[in-house]
């Protein structure tokens, strides 16, 4: 088989739209932008200095870690007291079957009963708030570190921007 010879249509001998008299997008008369020096529309601006954008990526790193850390420790803070509140419940649970056992008649401590359903009803409602401030708490903290860096990172940008512009600042070129 003979082997066909494949067309360039890249080549503007091959394509009629690659050849600056058919095509006036590609004739520099025509087109500002094909004899315009890209230097000089470019040269007033500066570029962030890459150590620059290192530190900002490692700041922004380190308060996501930070914030990280502060949530875990707060979720760890809530387990742990959620076991003390378990312990807790089960002591009084025992102390409250003890109290059974030990022959108290039921019409007796009836009124007593009562009382430990309320108080117990309480504690539980106390409790859960308890948990949920200790929750809030922690998600605030971490919110905290986080909302900081935004703010922190928002100047740096800032402060690129102004020195860029020459409106204060030092920017690197």
């Amino acid at each position: 088989m003979a082997q066909q010879k494949q067309t360039n249509y890249f080549d503007p001998k091959n394509n009629p739209f690659l050849d600056p008299k058919n095509n006036p997008f590609l004739d520099p008369q025509k087109n500002p932008f094909l004899s315009a020096d890209v230097s000089k529309m470019f040269g007033g601006y500066s570029t962030p200095e890459l150590q620059d954008l290192m530190d900002s990526q490692r700041k922004n790193f380190e308060a996501l870690a930070a914030a990280n850390k502060t949530a875990v420790e707060g979720f760890q803070a809530v387990f742990t007291r959620q076991g003390e509140i378990l312990k807790q419940i089960m002591d009084e649970a025992n102390a409250t079957l003890q109290s059974v056992q030990a022959g108290e008649k039921p019409e007796a401590a009836a009124g007593q009963n009562i009382d430990q359903v309320k108080d117990a009803l309480e504690q539980a409602v106390s409790n859960m708030r308890e948990l949920s401030e200790m929750v809030s708490k922690s998600q605030q903290e971490a919110f905290d570190i986080l909302n900081k860096r935004v703010g922190e990172q928002l100047d740096e940008i800032k402060k690129t921007v102004d020195g860029a512009n020459g409106t204060g600042g030092a920017a690197k070129k």
